[in-house]
């Protein structure tokens, strides 16, 4: 909802724009043709409204995209391309958002070309509406473009689309005064209409015909219920400057001054979304308080209300709130106001994901201890909040970040988002949030110089790398992640960095630079006599030393492996690494020892009580008999291990103990 489209009684009304309705219909069903191949071209039309902000020309997108649904029934995809603030949204952002809608979750880490490669992919085999709301560019739209000429596209802009071919802008002047009127009647009644016509029509000039100027004035009026539609009109009229703000700046200060300090603090708010929450801790009034006010302010036409109790700051205000920020407000308090919005943030998300822990714990220990409106009454309630707020926060991230004078709430904002985010979606759905919030901790660490941060940020980084397959570009991350590791004296740091350069050559295939990275990772571990991860290097030396051919120091690395995973009285662990001896011995020409440590591994398996792993082994027991030419005994454990899955023996396999944990 916005400019000229105004809820009224919860019905939303659109005022006026009928012609240029007509024409942008009509412009769909004209025949386009490729301007090089003279033939129709392959990708969507690109519909094209113009004019500047304030003007309703995203309300006519909006009118024009609602009556499409019936010949595009795979729905409508929005995104808006400037942020909140003027700046132009990435490409890949923008790209990851539109995938997110349709249900498709791109890869950690990918880039714009990527991402934008996939959208027009999925794109080619759907009948859709891309709505592109607030276009900087051409540069920013043509990524977007779905190959496919069954789509639509409906961008919005100040001005042309230049580069983009076979584009008709459709560009937006004033309202006629009759829908002009009719706005103003929305806000004011008919009755101060109709007493004096002539002056609402001097209003209606005053303000040029545009919705946003006419929506403000309305918004006065109705503040005003016994001011008359020419006092307003005398008022603009004595003002310099656009109608909408001269519309603006009456309306503001005719606001209360509690109402009035909020609405400024909104151009705070990250996106221009605000709920009561984020009102309430920019202004640092009550909850309760700021959810009035801000439902006042939508009355009045100066914020939008939205779903989940989110208010949106209209676009065409966001440069005269700031203004105003900057005039009636000391830098202090805005800094203040953005702290104290950073912290309930923080407190919010912490109890969303405590909300999630098992009760007595002592993170729902520590929830009770909040105040009521910080808590959620139970996890759904806190992963549709999540869900609802997630892009504002992510924003909030990225703006406190580079903020910089904010540093250590930053930091605590991004470590709370990562947790809520891990704890409700899931780390592999969240991979690609989590990505982007790693890379903003890495962003601090690196300017504050915290090289502890610094490593851990890295490595997180490039253990998402790795998981989608951009294994050279992990492997220059963990490198230096030890560099920051030993700069920070950090022991983990540098024992996780080595081991997963080793792993990194691992998985490129280099077995020699992967056997020397887990030789010095296992050094270190022996050093802090770090018992578990030396029983888990040396099975991952054990591998690499396999896959090498170098059998005898294998055996003697799995063998050290096994007495490790013993001496921790880790039985499945134990059998895991007999069971890995035993194949060494297989690949070394030693089936009888094979078997023998094999049926040890089957025997400690049994005792662990572990009937998944012990029906594995059975299995790759029956293998090794029958390369000794036994093949009833074979059958003997492939039944056994079949009545230990309940399924047919071909369904499960071991899973090597040189794998990561």
């Amino acid at each position: 909802m916005s400019d000229q489209a105004v809820a009224t009684g919860g019905v939303r009304r659109f005022f006026g724009r009928q012609r240029e309705l007509k024409a942008l219909r009509a412009d769909i069903e004209r025949t386009g043709l490729d301007t090089l191949a003279g033939r129709k071209a392959p990708r969507a039309r690109v519909l094209l409204v113009a004019g500047r902000p304030g003007s309703g020309r995203t309300a006519l997108a909006g009118e024009l995209v609602a009556g499409l649904s019936a010949a595009y029934p795979d729905g409508v995809l929005r995104a808006r391309l400037t942020d909140f603030g003027g700046a132009p949204v990435p490409t890949e952002r923008t790209a990851r958002e539109l995938l997110d809608a349709l249900g498709i979750d791109g890869p950690a880490g990918a880039d714009g070309d990527e991402l934008t490669e996939t959208l027009r992919e999925t794109l080619a085999v759907r009948r859709t509406v891309l709505l592109l709301d607030d276009c900087v560019d051409a540069e920013q739209v043509d990524p977007l473009l779905p190959d496919n000429a069954e789509c639509l596209v409906v961008a919005v802009a100040q001005g042309p689309l230049t580069g983009i071919p076979d584009v008709r802008p459709c560009t937006l002047g004033g309202l006629d005064p009759k829908s002009a009127i009719e706005l103003l009647e929305s806000y004011t009644g008919s009755v101060r209409i109709t007493v004096d016509p002539q002056a609402a029509e001097t209003l209606t000039e005053v303000c040029g015909g545009k919705p946003a100027a006419l929506v403000l004035a309305g918004g006065w009026l109705a503040s005003h219920p016994k001011a008359s539609v020419a006092d307003l009109a005398k008022r603009l009229r004595a003002l310099t400057g656009e109608p909408q703000d001269r519309a603006f700046r009456l309306l503001h200060e005719a606001l209360p001054q509690p109402a009035a300090r909020i609405l400024r603090l909104l151009a705070l708010a990250p996106l221009g979304l605000a709920d009561a929450h984020t009102a309430s801790a920019l202004a640092g009034c009550s909850v309760s308080a700021a959810a009035t006010t801000l439902s006042d302010l939508a009355g009045l036409g100066l914020v939008r209300a939205g779903a989940d109790g989110q208010y949106e700051v209209p676009g065409h205000l966001e440069a005269p709130l700031r203004a105003l920020l900057e005039e009636k407000d000391r830098p202090a308090e805005a800094q203040l106001a953005r702290a104290r919005m950073l912290e309930r943030n923080v407190r919010l998300l912490q109890s969303c994901r405590a909300v999630t822990e098992a009760e007595g714990s002592a993170a729902r220990r520590k929830l009770a201890g909040l105040p009521r409106a910080l808590r959620f009454p139970n996890a759904e309630a806190a992963a549709r909040w999540l869900g609802a707020r997630r892009p504002a926060l992510l924003a909030s991230a990225r703006l406190a970040v580079a903020d910089g004078e904010l540093d250590t709430l930053a930091r605590r904002l991004v470590s709370a988002l990562v947790r809520a985010l891990a704890a409700h979606r899931g780390a592999e759905a969240a991979a690609p949030d989590l990505y982007g919030l790693h890379g903003l901790v890495l962003d601090v660490a690196e300017r504050r110089g915290l090289h502890r941060e610094r490593a851990a940020a890295l490595l997180n980084l490039a253990d998402l790398d790795a998981r989608t397959g951009r294994t050279e570009a992990a492997l220059a991350r963990y490198r230096t992640a030890l560099d920051a590791g030993r700069a920070a004296n950090d022991p983990y740091a540098i024992g996780r960095a080595m081991e997963s350069v080793g792993g990194s050559y691992q998985e490129l295939g280099d077995w020699q630079r992967a056997g020397d990275w887990y030789s010095r990772a296992l050094a270190h571990r022996l050093a802090r006599d770090e018992r578990a991860d030396q029983a888990r290097l040396y099975g991952r030396l054990g591998a690499v030393l396999t896959y090498s051919g170098r059998y005898g120091e294998a055996l003697r690395n799995w063998r050290a492996a096994a007495a490790g995973h013993r001496r921790l009285d880790d039985l499945p662990g134990y059998a895991r690494a007999l069971s890995e001896a035993a194949r060494v011995q297989e690949y070394a020409g030693r089936p009888e020892e094979s078997l023998r440590t094999c049926e040890e591994a089957v025997e400690w398996a049994r005792r662990a009580r572990d009937e998944r792993l012990q029906a594995a082994l059975q299995l790759r027991l029956a293998d090794t008999l029958d390369r000794l030419g036994d093949p009833a005994a074979a059958r003997l454990h492939r039944l056994t291990a079949e009545r230990l899955l309940g399924t047919p023996s071909s369904a499960y396999e071991i899973r090597s103990a040189s794998g990561e944990d």
